[in-house]
């Protein structure tokens, strides 16, 4: 491997340390934080990126080639046993019942069997948020994370799928009632989860439809917008902020803490860089996405697509599964 292809990892308090200086330094820098906190990527923005690292985020990329033609790409899935997923939702949703969680996102992979290599699926897809370490995984994601504009930090948690092409899909996807409690747990969830670093909360867009793009048609997700007010100084704390709200509800669950450990005896396997979450400073302002619609490469070669949803006591195994299926695409075959 090439020298600067060797990604330097962070712990969890040397990354907090780091982000901190560079925040009171004012120095731009681009982040990559695993969903276990305990393999962070750091890097300064005014050094060049290691080769193996891409990224394109509204405001600024790195590394970037032009799109080039992918006409005869193809995309096969090969999702796991519906007997095997049904079994941890069986037992997920015994922890529902039972109170120790309102909200968990159960995920899995799904292998792929493709021509398209890593580099080929960042270059074209068509997302608000791409990222590619190369070797390791791409991120095509759609969802906000945190942003922070002016001293308000904002947060933008995704709930709710429907296919477009659904007569009366947004009718369907606002009024159905697991949709819509699993959509105002999570608001509440971030509400809380922003009043550990910032002042005077708001919900200041809720529910509100976005179309996304697939290589098969559109889908609409159901997203909210939450506000809050930080400190003077917040630049000298842009690694606390981060932390305190890690890891992102909304691919986590309700009550977090308990439910992460609920996750991690349905889910068997660490999730990595999966629903990790990833984001620039530009020295003043910061931007941030949860990294989902998620490819990784295994030591193996193979490549393996991470998806899954929220389930809640009214949730079906069936229909929870197809899901998990259905949102493994890249948005351009």
């Amino acid at each position: 491997m090439p020298e600067d292809a060797i990604n330097k990892k962070y712990t969890r308090s040397q990354a907090i340390e780091t982000m901190n200086q560079w925040g009171r330094e004012r120095t731009p820098f681009l982040f990559v934080i695993d969903f276990e906190m305990q393999q962070i990527l750091l890097y300064r923005m005014d050094k060049p990126l290691p080769s193996n690292i891409k990224f394109l985020f509204p405001r600024v990329e790195r590394n970037v080639n032009a799109a080039h033609s992918n006409k005869q790409g193809y995309l096969r899935k090969e999702p796991m046993p519906f007997n095997q997923y049904r079994e941890a939702f069986n037992e997920v949703r015994r922890q529902i019942i039972s109170g120790n969680s309102f909200l968990l996102n159960l995920t899995f992979p799904t292998r792929l069997e493709t021509n398209l290599t890593l580099g080929g699926i960042f270059e074209n897809s068509q997302s608000k948020y791409k990222l590619m370490v190369d070797g390791m995984f791409v991120c095509f994601s759609p969802e906000t994370f945190i942003s922070i504009h002016k001293g308000k930090i904002s947060t933008y948690p995704m709930k709710g799928t429907i296919k477009a092409d659904i007569p009366n899909a947004c009718e369907i996807i606002l009024s159905n009632p697991k949709e819509s409690a699993e959509h105002y747990t999570i608001v509440d969830l971030l509400r809380n989860d922003l009043s550990l670093v910032a002042t005077d909360i708001s919900v200041e867009r809720f529910r509100y439809i976005e179309r996304i793009p697939t290589g098969k048609g559109n889908i609409l997700q159901v997203s909210s917008e939450i506000s809050g007010v930080l400190t003077a100084n917040y630049h000298e704390h842009l690694g606390d902020i981060l932390f305190k709200m890690l890891p992102a509800g909304s691919v986590t669950g309700a009550p977090k803490r308990k439910t992460l450990e609920i996750i991690r005896e349905a889910e068997t396997l660490p999730r990595g860089y999966y629903t990790g979450v990833c984001g620039h400073f530009d020295g003043n302002d910061l931007d941030s996405a949860v990294m989902i619609r998620f490819i990784e490469k295994r030591e193996n070669g193979e490549l393996y697509f991470r998806s899954g949803g929220g389930i809640t006591h009214n949730s079906n195994a069936e229909s929870e599964y197809q899901e998990l299926i259905d949102k493994v695409y890249v948005p351009f075959v």
